[in-house]
Formats: structure tokens, C-alpha cells, sequence
């Protein structure tokens, strides 16, 4: 007898099915895709995948489809037992509309985000089910289902005695493979990321993620060198912004260089990214309120995404070359910590008043910038967990982008609408520089005159007085650090977001320059 489930997403398993989840455990399972049919008529249409399947089953599952209720809706599953001997349970997903594409208005693919969104949410019943190798139907878009797959099914749960059930997949039928394996690097990627941002600071140090970094590239010596600089180092680059940040904690500082040398033979100057590396913010002297403060484990999201994004463009071969520059350091308060009024001085000479001692990832940015600008970049990107004022203006619909140069922001845009992790533009006035410049004892101070008014503006205004490339951009991705449920596709917790569209972006680059 034929055993059918609806399971919406995120739903836990009726545990009634606890004995089918023993038998279950070790065999496979198969997600196949169904879009709704268009125009007045009613129904499902079954991908490629769906209707060979469904051809091999002589139509049992069209005809399950019909009888199990209503038409699957996007981004739903629906569980069906014992349909083939080789696939004892198949979850068959909602994938909306085959005609949805590039949406001007949500400036992202509909259809791409759709698969992402049902293909999780078809893994994630099945890991439920305790199966540990499905097999996913490319759903037309090999490369989104295989991210949808792969970030649906990241769950950290490295420190906990009881682990979640491990799933592997695999691409079903013979699709585009490549598409599929692209897609899991970028995934892979992204999961590095939040694997860093939510591992807790005393197990993320600064020389704890350095080393990370250095073995999740130990396979590509060819092309990377990593550098890992001490406190030495730092004090002989004269960087005095970052130094003064650091000084508070007992954990030494380390200043992290990444060269990728994906075109070794390109005279093309390099793409330079480079990532705030905060691995705890209490704020310093000027402390945060205890609430949430947890959080800031993940202050150093800059460093992780951007380390990630070349981690997966070194296992993507991208012919391009990137170099990563990621300062790392605690934010902690203690009697050699800096004090709110302090005046210090940055690698270019330039003075800063730090009027409060939270806004700490300005200082260490500003010096890793300067250095950056030695190696006379095509682009600069940095990227940071920046400001509140990020989260307030923009919440966690999309990264806030501030950019001197049109063209590098429309590059930047042009690969979030691909991988659906958006980006949008931020202004740049001179409004916001006055007020890091008016300062009454230095150059700049980090913090603008009217702190509660703009303040991711402000802030990057004070990163602007740290930069002469002529394609610079700031991503200050404060909103989209942790995800709720906003996006379906990612489990409560850090997001690692953008890794994937920094990755889009580089290889953007590496193709058409």
C-alpha cells in the first residue's frame, strides 16, 4: 500500500512514522520538482525529472499528485512512500510558476530563488526522515537546486553531543553536472562562512580562524600564498587604528594576507577585498548591553565571507587574481584598552579622535584599506558587519552597498540578482563626510557629530577619508548578518550572506572583466 504525507515547510515529521524512519534510515531518498501550470488551467506540471520518474512508475506519482489534496504550492513538499524500490521515500516540491525570471521590482531571479526555497525544503523533510543520501532533481537549474540543497542542510551543531542526521546528495538523471558541482562549491562556501560566524569566540579566536582559512586552502599551494602577520608586523606597518582596538584583549592580533593567483599570466592588477576580522565586540569601553551581545561572535562576518568567497573561487579555478586582507582582533575592555576621546594614528598618517570605542570596525578597516592601496588594486571591496544603522534602514532584505564608481556597482548588483543574495546602493554625500571631519582634536573622528543620524552613512564617509582607488565599494552587511526565517532556504542562525554574490561577482570579473 501506497503511504502519502504532506509535509509544509519547516513542519517537523509526524513521529506516528517513527518505525518507516528505521527502515529508511540507510536506503535513498529523491526530491523531484513540480511547477504549476500557467494561465487559467489548474494543476501541476512535472519538471524533466518528475515525468521520466513518473513514466518509470507507470504514472503512480502524477496520479498520487491528484488524490493527495490541493495543487502543491511553491516552496511546499510532499512526502510519498514506497512508489519505487530504489527511492522508498520521494518528497516532491512546489517550484511556482516555469515562466518566473528576473523581477525588476524584487531585483532578483523569482524562478532561481524558487528552486533554492523548494529543494531545501524537500532535503530537509528527508533529513527529518533520518535518509542520508537523496538524490535531487535538477529542476531545470542545476546550479540553484544543488545551492538550495546543500544551504538548506547546513545546521551547526559542531559542539553538541547529539549531531543532526548527515545527508549527502547527489544531482538525479544526467543534467547539467556542471551546473550541479558550481553550485555545491558556492554553497560550500557560504556554510564556511556561517561555520565561522557562529562558532563561539573562544573556540573562533583570531589565530583560531586564520588557521581555518589556511587549511581549507592547503589544497590549492599552487596558486595561494597566505601570510599570517603578527603583532610584530603590525607595529612595524605603523597600523595604529587596529592596534588600538586590539590592545584591550589578551588574544594577540593577526593580520591575515591572501594572494590568489588564478591568472598568473594576467599583467591586470589584482581584485582586493578585504574583511572585518572582529572575532568578539563587547564595544570596548564603550560597552553593549549584555542583551544579544552573544551575537557578536559573528562580528568578524566581513572576514568570513570574504576569506570564504576565495576559498571558493581558489575551488572554482577562477582565472583571476584576488587578494584578501582580513584584520583580526577582539574588542575588549581592560585597563590597556582604548578610552572614549583618544586620539591614534592610522598607517597614512592621518589622525582619528575615537569618541566611542564600539565603533571599532571603522579603526581596523581603516588601516588594512591603506595597506591594500600598496598593491594598486583594479577594485577595492571590503566588507563588514559595520553599523546598527545598517539593520535599521535596511533590516535583512539586502546588503547596503556605498560605492564611488557606478561601474563597480553595477557589477556588484548584476551578480546579487543571480544568486538572489541582493545588494542596494547607499549615498555617498559629502552631507556625511563633514561630519566625521568637523573634529575637535584630530582629523577624523569615528563617529559623526550627530551619531544617532545616519550613522552607516557617516561610517562610510570615515571609510572614504582611508581610500584613493578609483573603484571602491563598502558592503555593510550589519542587516544580513543572522536570518530568522527570512530566507527560507538558510536555518535560524548566522547567514554567511554574501559569500555567494561575492563569489558571482569575482567571477564576473575573471570573464568578462
Amino acid at each position: 500500500m501506497l503511504l502519502v504525507r504532506r509535509v509544509v515547510q519547516r513542519t517537523n515529521p509526524n513521529r506516528s512514522f517513527s518505525a518507516s524512519h528505521t527502515r529508511l534510515s540507510h536506503r535513498k531518498g529523491l526530491v523531484l520538482g513540480v511547477f504549476e501550470k500557467e494561465g487559467e488551467e489548474a494543476g501541476l506540471h512535472l519538471t524533466e525529472a518528475a515525468t521520466g520518474f513518473d513514466q518509470k512508475v507507470s504514472g503512480k506519482l502524477s496520479e498520487l499528485l491528484t488524490i493527495s489534496g490541493p495543487a502543491l504550492k511553491k516552496g511546499s513538499s510532499r512526502i510519498f512512500y514506497g512508489v519505487h524500490t530504489d527511492f522508498p521515500c520521494v518528497a516532491v516540491v512546489g517550484l511556482g510558476k516555469s515562466n518566473a525570471g528576473v523581477c525588476g521590482a524584487e531585483n532578483w531571479d523569482i524562478g532561481k530563488e524558487n528552486i533554492r526555497a523548494a529543494v531545501s525544503a524537500g532535503c530537509r523533510s528527508l533529513q527529518d526522515l533520518e535518509v542520508n543520501h537523496v538524490e535531487v532533481d535538477g529542476c531545470g537549474d542545476a546550479q540553484s537546486a544543488a545551492e538550495g540543497a546543500a544551504l538548506g542542510l547546513f545546521h551547526y551543531d559542531q559542539l553538541k553531543s547529539k549531531k543532526k542526521n548527515k545527508v549527502t546528495t547527489q544531482l538525479h538523471g544526467s543534467a547539467d553536472s556542471v551546473g550541479w558541482e558550481k553550485g555545491v562549491l558556492y554553497a560550500e562556501g557560504q556554510n564556511l562562512a556561517r561555520l565561522l560566524m557562529e562558532g563561539p569566540a573562544n573556540h573562533i579566536t583570531p589565530t583560531v580562524f586564520a588557521s581555518i582559512i589556511e587549511e581549507n586552502l592547503a589544497g590549492h599551494a599552487g596558486r595561494v600564498t597566505i601570510k599570517k602577520r603578527s603583532q610584530d608586523w603590525i607595529e612595524e606597518q605603523q597600523m595604529g587604528a587596529f592596534l588600538s582596538v586590539s590592545k584591550g584583549s589578551e588574544e594577540p592580533p593577526v593580520f591575515l594576507e591572501i594572494h590568489y593567483n588564478g591568472a598568473p599570466e594576467s599583467t591586470e592588477a589584482p581584485l582586493l577585498l578585504v574583511g572585518k576580522g572582529i572575532t568578539f565586540d563587547t564595544g570596548g569601553i564603550s560597552l553593549k548591553p549584555s542583551a544579544s551581545m552573544d551575537e557578536m561572535r559573528a562580528d568578524m562576518g566581513g572576514a568570513a565571507t570574504v576569506c570564504s568567497s576565495i576559498v571558493t573561487a581558489a575551488a572554482l579555478k577562477l582565472p583571476v587574481n584576488i587578494i584578501g586582507l582580513a584584520p583580526l582582533c577582539e574588542n575588549m575592555p581592560s585597563g590597556k584598552a582604548t578610552k572614549p576621546g583618544d586620539v591614534v594614528t592610522a598607517k597614512n598618517g592621518k589622525t582619528i579622535q575615537v569618541d566611542n570605542t564600539d565603533a571599532e570596525g571603522r579603526l581596523v578597516l581603516a588601516d588594512a584599506l591603506c595597506y591594500g592601496h600598496t598593491f594598486n588594486p583594479r577594485a577595492v571591496v571590503n566588507v563588514a558587519t559595520l553599523t546598527g544603522a545598517m539593520d535599521v534602514a535596511l533590516g535583512s532584505a539586502a546588503t547596503g552597498v556605498f560605492t564611488n564608481s557606478d561601474w563597480l556597482w553595477e557589477q556588484l548588483q548584476k551578480a546579487s540578482v543571480v544568486t538572489g543574495d541582493r545588494v542596494w546602493r547607499m549615498p555617498l554625500f559629502q552631507h556625511y563626510t563633514r561630519q566625521v571631519t568637523d573634529c575637535q582634536l584630530a582629523d577624523v573622528n569615528n563617529v559623526g557629530k550627530y551619531s544617532r543620524s545616519g550613522g552607516a552613512c557617516t561610517a562610510a564617509a570615515f571609510l572614504r577619508e582611508f581610500v584613493t582607488a578609483p573603484h571602491w565599494a563598502h558592503l555593510d552587511i550589519a542587516g544580513v548578518m543572522s536570518n530568522k526565517d527570512e530566507v527560507p532556504y538558510l536555518r535560524k542562525g548566522m547567514s554567511g550572506r554574501p559569500t555567494r554574490t561575492l563569489v558571482e561577482f569575482a567571477a564576473g570579473l575573471a570573464h568578462h572583466g
